[in-house]
């Protein structure tokens, strides 16, 4: 594939802070607040916290995220330099590229810290001796990261790679929380998380808009250029409304009132997203940044009211 010769973006910032810029730690917050979920479940049934656990979770969890964004890094940073659309939501970090970082420096990162999170793994199993439910979320959350953009599977360009993303964030992370803590499952995790799963997906799809014609370029299949923007576009609002809709029908299957409440909440700022989406769709100017920063703090939104709602009951 025929690439420019010369990056437009390219800048002589220092080495640190590419490297700092390349591991998007900003994006390790969503995996404190869903696995916080998880454990303030458990505290809700009335679990008291077992904080090395919870911690020891953690540690797990964010070493897995930040290997993933390093692989993603490799994988995906000699084309998402040329983007021009890049948001500090999407199209990469930006950070590798002529007079940049070579992609080897994500690769080594990512190796080192998957040696890290062997090492974790083993002490949770013999510290914790975690049940066999926390043990499977933990192997299908490290196959769903390795293989996001790892070559030959990279499900990120299959087309189902922000349902797999969507399902391991917004249910498995709050599950492996709760799993920890109690050694079992509980509805109550279904019925807070499968709404966050739809409201990630629409963030997906939001964080894509500006890529589109990068990924378009050098063929990158995500979800968005494979259904075309039309029906990406209707997909996300429909996600919005259906992850709202999700919460009213936990709410008549037992879902705590005072929760749910909390989760609906943040719906004016989903409509706006929406609203947001459809001037995209009719041909307004877009804004890239409001765009995908309004989808971060609706997902943000929900899942923190439903925390917090968790933990003080």
């Amino acid at each position: 594939m025929q690439r420019p010769e010369s990056n437009p973006n390219q800048d002589t910032e220092h080495p640190l802070i590419l490297y700092l810029k390349m591991s998007r730690f900003h994006f390790l917050a969503g995996g404190v607040l869903l696995y916080a979920l998880g454990v303030g479940i458990a505290r809700y049934l009335g679990n008291p916290v077992d904080w090395g656990a919870a911690v020891l979770g953690q540690l797990w969890v964010s070493t897995l995220q930040l290997s993933t964004h390093f692989l993603n890094e490799f994988f995906n940073g000699p084309t998402d330099q040329f983007n021009s659309n890049r948001t500090p939501f999407s199209g990469g970090s930006g950070a590798i590229g002529p007079g940049k970082l070579s992609p080897q420096v994500a690769l080594y990162s990512a190796l080192a810290l998957l040696g890290i999170l062997a090492s974790l793994t083993v002490v949770l199993l013999m510290q914790l001796r975690p049940a066999p439910e926390a043990i499977l979320i933990m192997s299908l959350a490290l196959l769903g990261a390795i293989f996001y953009s790892t070559p030959p599977v990279r499900l990120e360009a299959s087309g189902y790679g922000e349902l797999t993303t969507s399902i391991l964030i917004g249910f498995l992370l709050p599950a492996f929380g709760l799993v920890l803590q109690t050694g079992s499952l509980h509805r109550l995790v279904a019925m807070s998380g499968f709404p966050l799963v739809t409201l990630h997906i629409a963030m997906l799809i939001a964080f894509e808009m500006p890529d589109y014609a990068n990924d378009m370029k050098f063929d990158k299949r995500t979800l968005l250029v494979r259904m075309g923007w039309q029906n990406a576009m209707l997909l996300h609002n429909l996600m919005i409304l259906t992850s709202f809709l999700l919460v009213l029908v936990a709410l008549s299957f037992g879902f705590p009132t005072p929760i749910a409440i909390a989760a609906l909440i943040p719906l004016p700022l989903g409509l706006l997203q929406i609203w947001q989406m459809r001037q995209i769709a009719v041909g307004k100017k877009p804004n890239w940044l409001a765009l995908t920063l309004t989808g971060l703090v609706l997902f943000a939104a929900v899942a923190y009211m439903q925390t917090y709602s968790f933990w003080v009951r």
